[in-house]
């Protein structure tokens, strides 16, 4: 949000009572009050298939008479409203207002304009991290964005994660946790820390959703358990997973454009089958896990676990298909951790036991690409990055 010239915040003081989380955010509709999906679903996502029992449906939709356009997209779950106390242990996403702890009170910025591209912080990007939490504590304090005990130093800047916080990693809830808690303490402070989907977040939200149900992997039958299992999930994220944490990962966006940079999290043109706008595509992919339906959940984890799209001949143009699309001048991926797409080393647990050697991204396809996954997971470096890079 930005604000007009010569426009002062209005500043007040506020306590946790002045907020909480719309009825919707914490009670599923049921099932039978689904409306229509969102006008902005391509075609092959234009006939929902039946939700299960218990799936979250946009409240909107509830009201949308049959066979007619979708009413707007409604607010964000974690938008809160003047009125009761929000739930125990809910922390907003990217568009929210912060947290406020009880007893606690704080300064809150409400502006009537948009505030001015000057007001803007610093954008940070963070690659993939994968339950590495004391790495990802110690290259946040580096760059100076989090303090001695873990919280948000950095005042008004920006800072995006690129998706796949969870699995291979000893501590994925606690990334989790410390992802939603760093994004309420900067929008406190007048910056923001936001993070995308990566694959890694829809394979445990399907391991949790439809465990052993079987689904049609184009090569067989497959299910989300044993794939998480395979792509190194971690009986202990499971075991402290919680509703709290699936419904802010199953509300993260997969794009967004910031400075120029198109952010995503997987080297792949696959997100073009989503939509033909930043927008469409967020909205496609959040309607097709409150679908809640297994075989088209799996086939958005399917696509999104595609790499290399970049890399080789052609690899520039595919780059440029997307900014053509979307916007922005630069792609910036994570996914594909450095090692592995430079061929360093043959899959991504790595094949030498002392770690490859990553000082900072991989810029590559003309210039066009910035790689973040620099390979952490392989004894590699958990890369924070200041954008724009100057190479």
């Amino acid at each position: 949000m930005t604000q007009g010239a010569g426009q002062e915040p209005v500043v007040r003081t506020a306590t946790l009572r002045d907020f909480r989380v719309p009825p919707y955010a914490q009670t599923p509709v049921p099932p039978q009050a689904q409306g229509a999906p969102p006008s902005s679903v391509p075609p092959h996502t234009t006939d929902p298939h039946p939700p299960a029992p218990g799936a979250p449906v946009p409240p909107t939709a509830a009201s949308a008479p049959p066979h007619t356009a979708a009413p707007p997209r409604p607010p964000h779950p974690g938008n809160a409203v003047v009125g009761d106390e929000q739930p125990e242990g809910y922390t907003p996403t990217e568009r929210d207002l912060p947290v406020i702890r009880r007893g606690d009170t704080v300064q809150v910025q409400t502006v009537t304009e948009p505030r001015s591209d000057e007001g803007r912080g610093p954008l940070f990007v963070v690659g993939d991290v994968h339950g590495y939490l004391d790495e990802l504590l110690a290259a946040l304090g580096e760059q100076g964005l989090i303090d001695a005990e873990g919280n948000w130093a950095a005042g008004n800047a920006r800072l995006w994660f690129l998706g796949d916080f969870t699995d291979r990693g000893p501590d994925g809830i606690g990334v989790i946790d410390l992802v939603m808690r760093l994004s309420a303490e900067a929008a406190a402070a007048g910056g923001y820390c936001k993070a995308l989907m990566g694959n890694h977040e829809l394979l445990l939200i399907g391991a949790k959703r439809f465990a052993d149900t079987p689904v049609n992997s184009g090569a067989g039958t497959a299910t989300f358990q044993a794939a998480w299992l395979l792509n190194g999930g971690q009986k202990a994220d499971m075991d402290r997973l919680q509703d709290v944490h699936l419904q802010w990962m199953s509300r993260l966006d997969a794009v967004v454009e910031e400075d120029g940079h198109l952010l995503m999290h997987s080297d792949t043109t696959a997100y073009l089958d989503y939509g033909s706008s930043i927008e469409d595509v967020n909205d496609t992919i959040t309607a097709i896990l409150t679908r809640n339906d297994a075989d088209e959940c799996w086939d958005l984890f399917r696509k999104l676990t595609k790499r290399f799209a970049f890399r080789d001949e052609g690899g520039s143009q595919a780059v440029r298909e997307l900014l053509a699309t979307y916007g922005g001048q630069r792609v910036v991926h994570g996914h594909s951790p450095i090692p592995y797409l430079l061929g360093e080393v043959g899959t991504e647990e790595g094949d030498d036991s002392s770690g490859p050697v990553v000082n900072g991204p991989h810029v590559y396809a003309d210039g066009l690409a910035i790689a973040m996954d620099g390979g952490v997971t392989m004894a590699g470096k958990l890369l924070v990055v200041q954008l724009p890079l100057h190479d």
